[in-house]
């Protein structure tokens, strides 16, 4: 890229975007005078981290879009880096898209129910919640506390003619058919709404006082649902009293970092009380700043994700560092959220605990992330693993037996084969099978194969056990292409096989000339990579045995007097030749065919 045609770009606030010679997208960043910052990359004297000084030798072209002001620049960079993913821009990943209960405040008689998409409709989401879990209990406890209507009816313009059977059993009231007024309707929500906020304490008062009339009345059936109702309240109470600070509404943001892995957290502190924690993962970052960080999450959790980001915004944002356009993201919160919002590095007192206590929630989560992950993936769902691979694979059905093949041998020698099986996901050990390879192969593992594949099978029938929906096997196109003959010689056609080749973690599907590859966190390599993993341990652990066997019986062959009978009495008794030669005199003299004048003599010629 010539510097004199960056002397053209304009001098006004925007964002650039480099792409290389293909066109795809570099770096995303956002200037006050385009034509400054872009050209400060390219100059002979530019200094810069490792990471800027790679996407500016790719760089072959460059885009800007020019906006009105900084503030718009600052919201369009977090959005065009949400959309395209620029491989140079600061990764950062959100846990999941968490749900909110919505309250569609905006209607004459509101419903309260469950979304994950947030939209600008005048309705109040409160959220997000972290732990599905506590979202569905305090929903439950709406429920049985207040007569929310379930319809979808747009009233008062499509009332039905009758109530339905929510009316009949007492979950509403049937505002649809107006035996309930707009007015007591409102007042219900109201007080929903102060009880998802964290006002439970008003509420479990006055519940209370009802169960002990409806007892004193002996109403026992309306006493139960009353209490069932009190203990949920306490139970949504006790969640949500996780810390109490003083005052007003506060998101608190937490960093840690590790290598190129890094995490951030907010908390979210809603009328003095901690309701919930939203994690982010960052990747790649071994020559950010934290500064640079703290600003890449600023942006993406509160500009990058629309609505969503600034629907209930806090007044005052909590930072453990100060942000770069600190000025500038105050300016563009507090207009999205019609208020003024506040980012501050607090340096005493109680704020700063909460800063503490966010970045321990960053460290716990990082060293999940750091030193957990593949076992994440162990403990997930065998379920989702199985319909995962079901989908991936393309197969009929979902691979609840899986049987996957192994061949292990020493040069050509003590060639052996190994049948490692799953059923449901998980290793099902009484099921698995090893056998000496019976054909004088050598090192052809394609034929090894199509031996262990047929005798398997052709054993399978035979005793009347289950065939395995999916058949794995541990090589690549022509160890596939072998368990495939052997199957179809053996009317077995209708076994899926694949191959899992080790050097790339390809997968061979029958039909395909190019190998499928999976993501390293899919769900459907994990599990193949097991089941692979299984078998090959269990081929070479049999292939050792009968490498120590053959050490064994060569050595003592070589003893005068020891046939091939008294070799078996050893081996059978001792297992090694270590042992026989740890052993007394005695211990030997007493096997079957032995003396005292032959035990000397093995020991004698074992080195003892």
């Amino acid at each position: 890229m010539r510097i004199e045609e960056l002397g053209r770009l304009p001098a006004r606030p925007g964002v650039y975007l480099l792409k290389d010679a293909n066109g795809e997208i570099l770096y995303v960043g956002k200037a006050k005078s385009l034509r400054a910052r872009v050209r400060s990359y390219f100059r002979s004297d530019a200094d810069g981290s490792i990471k800027t000084r790679e996407f500016v030798r790719r760089s072959a072209a460059v885009d800007t879009i020019v906006v009105g002001s900084e503030a718009e620049a600052l919201i369009l960079e977090a959005n065009l880096i949400k959309i395209h993913r620029p491989r140079f821009n600061i990764q950062l990943r959100d846990d999941k898209r968490y749900p909110y209960i919505k309250v569609t405040i905006a209607e004459p008689f509101p419903r309260v129910y469950v979304t994950r998409r947030v939209v600008n409709d005048r309705s109040r989401y409160l959220g997000p919640y972290t732990q599905v879990g506590a979202m569905r209990h305090a929903l439950q406890v709406i429920k049985r506390l207040y007569t929310v209507r379930s319809c979808r009816y747009d009233l008062p313009r499509e009332a039905p003619e009758r109530p339905c059977l929510d009316y009949h059993i007492g979950r509403c009231r049937a505002p649809c058919v107006g035996l309930q007024d707009q007015r007591s309707y409102r007042e219900m929500i109201d007080e929903i709404l102060r009880v998802l906020e964290g006002d439970v304490e008003a509420v479990r008062g006055r519940v209370a006082a009802q169960m002990g009339k409806a007892a004193t009345a002996l109403d026992f059936e309306r006493a139960a649902h009353l209490r069932d109702v009190l203990s949920g309240l306490d139970a949504l109470a006790a969640q949500q009293r996780v810390q109490r600070v003083g005052g007003g509404d506060l998101d608190v943001v937490g960093l840690a970092r590790d290598g190129g892995f890094a995490c951030g957290v907010v908390l979210r502190v809603r009328r003095g009380v901690l309701l919930g924690l939203e994690s982010h993962r960052f990747r790649k970052i071994e020559d950010e700043r934290d500064a640079d960080l703290l600003a890449a999450l600023a942006g993406r959790f509160y500009l990058g994700r629309g609505e969503q980001g600034t629907t209930g915004l806090a007044g005052e944002i909590l930072f453990p560092a100060d942000v770069d356009d600190r000025r500038l993201f105050e300016e563009v919160l507090s207009s999205a959220a019609g208020r003024r919002v506040q980012m501050r590095v607090p340096q005493r007192g109680e704020k700063l605990r909460l800063i503490e206590l966010a970045n321990e929630n960053a460290r716990l989560r990082l060293e999940e992330q750091v030193a957990g992950s593949s076992r994440a993936l162990e403990r997930a769902d065998p379920d989702a693993a199985l319909y995962d691979l079901q989908e991936r694979l393309g197969l009929k059905v979902v691979p609840r037996l899986m049987v996957c093949f192994d061949v292990s041998h020493t040069q050509g020698s003590e060639t052996v084969a190994s049948a490692a099986v799953f059923e449901n996901g998980e290793p099902y050990k009484a099921e698995y099978r090893r056998m000496r390879i019976r054909g004088d192969w050598g090192n052809d593992d394609c034929r090894s194969i199509a031996e262990a594949v047929t005798r398997y099978f052709r054993r399978r029938i035979e005793e009347g056990r289950s065939v395995p929906e999916l058949a794995v096997i541990d090589g690549g196109k022509g160890q596939l292409s072998a368990a495939l003959g052997a199957l179809r010689g053996q009317g077995f056609g209708d076994v899926h096989v694949v191959a899992l080749a080790k050097r790339e973690e390809e997968i061979y599907v029958p039909g395909s000339p190019m190998p499928l590859r999976l993501s390293g966190r899919s769900r459907a390599l994990h599990l193949l990579q097991r089941v692979r993993n299984e078998a090959h341990r269990f081929a070479v652990l049999y292939n050792r045995k009968l490498r120590r066997r053959r050490t064994l019986w060569s050595e003592l062959s070589e003893i005068p007097g020891i046939g091939p009978r008294r070799q078996q009495a050893l081996l059978q008794r001792f297992g090694s030749v270590r042992s026989i030669r740890e052993a007394r005199p005695e211990e030997i003299a007493r096997l079957p065919g032995f003396s005292a004048v032959l035990a000397h003599r093995v020991l004698e010629y074992l080195g003892r």
